[in-house]
């Protein structure tokens, strides 16, 4: 067993995996959960991690009303033999549209003996991945027609929407998403800044 210091001692890893994929004009969203042991915990001497589970959920999703059109639930480790005859289940997920209430939806039709609990849990945490995903898209798209990114008052409530009341800083009624309506904010994220300036760079650029 993988002792850390005198008081940890791993007992258990879950780790979550998302993709968002162009694909055509969809997107392609695959996403993995993974439970493992740690050496030893469960079989005495076995010198390797022990994988529990991994299931992948492949979702196809049209841009514009993003909605589920496709979804493939695939177990490729799991402890019985009875556990991949939900797999079919989760057919319904499409026509499911996947930025708001697709949390709760998913919960009412899969939760508890509605489905598995681990393929849920992987779906609740790819919803937010595939809205972040729209941040690229923009990009692509931009990138592809080779025309300048639009900042209109249409533009911008179309690229803020899918993060409107998400969390403090995109609360509708707060000063960022006041400025940035107003086109006032110009302030590269974080992570651009820290980077442009690695590349010795300036972050003003960014918005060029």
């Amino acid at each position: 067993m993988e002792i850390i210091d005198d008081e940890l001692t791993l007992l258990h890893t879950r780790n979550y995996d998302t993709q968002v994929y162009k694909a055509g004009d969809l997107l392609r969203a695959i996403g993995v959960v993974r439970d493992t042991k740690p050496a030893g915990m469960y079989i005495e001497h076995d010198p390797d991690p022990l994988e529990i589970h991994q299931m992948q959920v492949t979702l196809d999703i049209e841009l514009g009303a993003m909605t589920i059109v496709a979804a493939k639930v695939e177990f490729i480790t799991h402890p019985g033999e009875t556990c991949p005859s939900i797999v079919t289940h989760y057919e319904k997920l499409i026509g499911l549209n996947v930025a708001r209430g697709f949390t709760r939806q998913v919960r009412e039709m899969f939760g508890g003996p509605r489905g598995c609990t681990h393929t849920t849990a992987l779906l609740q945490a790819m919803a937010p991945v595939i809205i972040q995903s729209l941040w690229s898209m923009r990009i692509v798209k931009q990138r592809e027609s080779g025309e300048p990114m639009r900042r209109n008052a249409e533009s911008i409530e179309m690229s803020i929407a899918a993060n409107l009341n998400t969390c403090h800083v995109w609360d509708e009624t707060g000063p960022h998403v006041e400025a940035v309506r107003s086109g006032e904010h110009r302030t590269p994220p974080l992570w651009i800044t820290e980077r442009m300036v690695s590349l010795g760079r300036n972050p003003d650029e960014w918005y060029e």
